[in-house]
């Protein structure tokens, strides 16, 4: 399974992890110094719910020597892990983020506590200086949320002088964050950093001068960034959820301080729950598009349990780029959008037409997903359309990675496109017609991509068509390699394939014996590896189903296919030994 060169290059993780040049960090200090409102914090009234699973045994694990963040665990011996080269940048996020003192907080020992006032006092002594990815105005905004949320685990009221230095230190935080919010990257990173001013104006006794100063950039970010369909800028899906574990603390805070939450906080939470419902398929599962990777199933069960919307989920979100198709057992959820814009896009997908499909409660197409922090070596793939399920054209992304010069892009580089994406969903006859088209493959090879997707009335039948049109001919590569293209399915890991004897079909079971047969008109159809990488444990082996031709000469082409279920739930034959077993 390969991925296409593709040009240029982004900032890298590390000039990111960087942070502020010098001059910006002497100059945020001394902004700092001036533009918070607030007072020195004297007392902590009021400590945030953590919405987030807690583990009680991450107490015992740090005292066997192990910390484990972000899917890597580190041997620590005696030394504090503030004081080693992190594993990966996302360790390093976790770890600075202080999310994890959440865990100490629920084992309720005194040995957790201990730990906790342990490793709180290492930071501050270890990081006095204001530079690296420690902080980056968002990694801070989350840690003065995690320090509020579980203060109880680090103060000790007997000990007037530790309480002192740990809101001296809150202070300081948020005397940065003041001067720095606006640096964060657009998106969540900003709004969470503004989110824990209003955080800490409302648990910081006699700081309202600061909930006056920071609620209404705050409102007016959350209205941008929560757009009118519910769904988040950065158009991930999975951002939702993260968000909403923070907002709904937020609006608490308001009532626990006998303030009326604000109207936008109020309106952002119930148009952001119905999406985070629109975004889940049969198995419950969020999709993976632009981001979306393993789903945390305990942190959207949490964000469920406060949904007092209720009605269906709507079937198009114009703002967010989606449409959903349900009929039957049968769901479908598409992406019929470009990429969002600048930094918002630095790690959106290039997967614009492509679609997941449930049937019941199981998966049967799917895109590959964004891998787990500790996979970054997959990032790059996992962003490609190669990674999605739709047509790939001469083996290149529709969307374009920024960068110069030939090499490779980062992981983490802007992406562009595709231009011109039209769409439509509408109702015929009972079945349901999606209609997508995008000039992504136009101007580097003359090419205009649309796909039609119907689902029958009853579920049962998905018809598809791709059509490939060059009205002037083909252009650069594609004139000598004769306009290559590949549409793709990936197959969730849980679903067997066979391809058929005259090669024209592959038949699908799922674990409960339910059969769907895929059939194409293509030169070829072939059953090729895959991977799975939306899994907390790691990529998976799969497969893909892969129509495969040219262009050619042909000015414009229609590639036909059908999903069809053949066999209802229990009545297809177990796979014998040997037949679609996972690649190794």
């Amino acid at each position: 399974m390969a991925t296409e060169p593709l040009a240029g290059q982004g900032r890298s993780r590390a000039e990111l992890a960087r942070g502020p040049s010098a001059l910006r960090r002497f100059m945020l200090l001394r902004m700092a110094s001036i533009s918070y409102p607030g007072t020195e914090a004297e007392q902590l009234l009021l400590a945030p719910q953590d919405l987030r699973t807690a583990d009680p045994s991450f107490a015992t694990e740090i005292y066997n020597g192990h910390f484990g963040l972000a899917g890597s665990l580190v041997e620590l011996g005696s030394q504090s892990p503030f004081e080693i080269t992190p594993p990966s940048e996302g360790w390093a996020r976790e770890l600075y983020g202080f999310g994890w003192l959440r865990h100490l907080r629920v084992a309720g020992s005194e040995l957790s506590r201990e730990q906790a006032k342990a490793l709180l006092g290492d930071f501050l002594k270890l990081h006095k200086n204001v530079r690296g990815l420690a902080w980056q105005p968002e990694v801070v905004g989350r840690r003065v949320i995690s320090w509020l949320s579980n203060s109880v685990v680090v103060l000790d009221a007997s000990n007037p002088k530790s309480y002192e230095t740990f809101l001296h230190s809150l202070t300081a935080h948020l005397r940065y964050l003041s001067a720095s919010y606006r640096d964060a990257p657009d998106g969540a990173p900003r709004l969470v950093a503004l989110m824990a001013l209003v955080y800490a104006g409302l648990c910081i006794a006699e700081q309202q001068a600061v909930v006056d100063r920071y609620l209404k950039p705050f409102c007016k970010e959350l209205d941008r960034q929560i757009m009118s369909d519910g769904g988040h800028i950065s158009r991930n899906p999975t951002a939702l959820v993260e968000l909403l574990l923070d907002l709904l603390p937020l609006r608490q805070c308001f009532m626990a301080r006998d303030r009326v939450p604000p109207k936008q906080l109020s309106d952002a939470i119930d148009r952001a729950m119905p999406m985070v419902r629109f975004f889940r398929l049969g198995d419950g599962t969020m999709v993976r598009f632009n981001g979306g990777g393993a789903t945390a199933t305990d942190s959207l069960a949490t964000v469920l349990a406060y949904d007092d919307t209720g009605g269906a989920p709507l079937r198009a979100a114009p703002n967010s780029g989606y449409v959903r198709m349900e009929r039957g057992a049968t769901l479908v959820i598409a992406d019929v959008a470009a990429a969002p814009s600048g930094a918002l896009s630095m790690a959106s997908h290039a997967g614009c037409l492509s679609f997941e499909m449930s049937s019941g409660e199981h998966l049967v197409i799917v895109n590959c997903g964004a891998p787990t922090p500790d996979h970054d070596d997959w990032r790059m793939f996992a962003r490609s359309t190669s990674a999605h399920s739709t047509l790939a054209f001469e083996e290149t992304s529709s969307a374009i990675f920024s960068g110069a010069n030939g090499s490779e892009p980062a992981a983490n580089a802007e992406l562009a496109g595709p231009p011109n994406v039209q769409t439509s969903l509408n109702e015929e006859d009972g079945a349901l017609v999606l209609k997508g088209s995008h000039e992504g493959y136009a101007a580097r090879f003359g090419v205009s991509h649309a796909r039609r997707m119907e689902l029958s009335p009853d579920g049962l039948l998905v018809r598809g068509e791709d059509a490939l049109a060059a009205p002037k001919g083909l252009k650069g590569e594609a004139q000598t390699s004769g306009g290559g293209y590949a549409v793709r399915f990936h197959l969730h890991p849980s679903v067997s394939a066979e391809m058929a004897e005259d090669e024209k079909s592959v038949r699908l079971t799922l674990p409960n014996r339910e059969a769907w047969t895929l059939t194409a008109n293509t030169p070829t159809v072939a059953l090729e590896e895959s991977v799975f990488l939306a899994d907390e444990r790691g990529p998976r082996a799969s497969f893909q189903i892969v129509l495969q031709g040219g262009l050619e000469e042909e000015r414009e082409i229609e590639i036909a296919w059908t999903i069809e279920r053949t066999a209802a739930p229990g009545e297809a034959p177990l796979p014998q030994a040997g037949d679609a077993a996972a690649p190794a």
